[in-house]
Parts: C-alpha cells; structure tokens; sequence
C-alpha cells in the first residue's frame, strides 16, 4: 500500500509542473508573420495589420512583410490598406497567413507620428489637424457676431476660407470632382446628411473643410471634399 501511495505520489509530482507550464503557455502571445502581395506579386509595403477588426501599430515593410504577436483568443487577423480597403483571415491556430489583393495596390503613404501633432475628430474618424484644408473651432452661434447671418450658407461663406458659395449651394475650392456634381459631403455630428438646409447658425459648434488625402477616409464620397459640422450640445448652451 505504501509503495502504491509513494507511486502516485511521484507520479503527481511529474504530471502537476507540466500542468502548470501548460496553463502559463496557453497564456502566452502567438506570433502571426506572412507577406502581403497585390494582384501583381507585388509586395505592399506601409499596409497596416489588423487583429479582430482592430488597427495596430504594426505595418508592412518594404518587402511586404508583418510579423505580430497577438492574444491566443484573437480570431481574425487583417490587412488594411488606405487604397484598396481590406482584407481579413481567420487565424484558426495558424501561425502563418499570407495576404493577396486583387489587382494592383499602389504604395501606401503612411506618416510617423509626431508629438506635436494634433488630431481633429472629424465625426466618422481622426484626421491631422494640419491635414485639414479649413479648421474654424470655435464659432459660437449665440455670440453677436454671428447675428447678421440669415442661415447656415451665409455663415460658410462669411466664416470659412477655401470654400465657393452660390445660395445654397457649395463648392470646396481645389477638391477635383469624380461626379457631375460639384457639392462636398456634409457631416453633421459623425452623420452624413444630404442637406444642412435646416441648421441655424446659433447651432453651430465648429466647422471644419476637408479635401484630398484628409477626406479619404470617407471614399469616393469625399471626392468633392468634405464639410464636416459640430452642432452645440443642449448642455451647452
């Protein structure tokens, strides 16, 4: 009976340290690595690496290469490109995926963070501060100064460099048109609407035009440039 006892005994002994080290590996990061190509075989470089539909730091390198360690209940990595959208894996206990997107992907411009630059919550995303073609922060439509403006048009076109008004319509200067329309796209609180006809300008918070590279985040939508529009809260009035 002893030598049974002495026998399980030992035999726990073994089993319980390789226990615990398997418990403190299902813990541990997996590391994720592949490359990423276009329709061409073409390496893209600057693409940025995904984990459940999460942006990370990581980006492709010149080669088109990632390498990223992730949590071991993560299901889906992705590479997000600013050209050709995105593409998404399921990881399913894979250590290596690689990505191909159809066609080609033109390379992707992606600048280093600095300390002094400032973002501006643009609704739908952030943008650079000096990415955006016109920033009037701070107009508040209950100061006298705006009393004179009739509607939110007059506002625009008295407040906001860089933009053509025509009665109600507007056209963001230096914005190229992919569409026989020239109007921008309007964004009032992270919402796009067709028309800003019933704003007032004691309702205006802030307004900020984008065009280029800083309207992109909206797509082709943001061909004609985009008007983005803070309304001021109840509260804060």
């Amino acid at each position: 009976m002893k030598t049974r006892i002495a026998i399980v005994s030992a035999f726990i002994l073994i089993i319980l340290p390789c226990y615990n080290s398997y418990g403190q590996k299902t813990n541990r990061k997996v590391t994720i690595s592949g490359y990423v190509v276009d329709g061409t075989q073409s390496s893209v470089a600057n693409a940025i690496v995904t984990v459940d539909g999460q942006k990370t730091d990581v980006l492709t390198n010149d080669k088109g290469y990632y390498k990223i360690k992730v949590k071991p209940g993560s299901a889906k990595i992705g590479i997000l490109t600013l050209t050709n959208g995105a593409l998404e894996e399921e990881i399913n206990g894979r250590t290596r995926i690689n990505f191909q997107f159809e066609g080609s992907v033109p390379d992707q411009v992606v600048e280093k963070a600095s300390p002094d630059d400032d973002v501006v919550d643009i609704g739908y995303g952030k943008v650079k501060r000096r990415d955006v073609t016109s920033n009037v922060n701070k107009i508040d439509g209950n100061n006298p100064k705006y009393a004179s403006y009739r509607n939110i048009y007059d506002m625009i076109r008295g407040e906001v460099p860089g933009v053509q008004v025509v009665g109600n319509s507007i056209k963001i200067q230096g914005a190229s048109s992919l569409t026989l329309s020239t109007e921008p796209l309007y964004v009032v609180d992270g919402v796009t609407v067709n028309s800003i006809d019933n704003i007032l300008p004691y309702q205006v918070k802030s307004i900020q035009v984008l065009k280029g590279s800083s309207a992109s985040i909206y797509g082709s939508r943001g061909a004609n440039g985009v008007i983005v529009i803070n309304l001021v809260n109840s509260g804060d009035r």
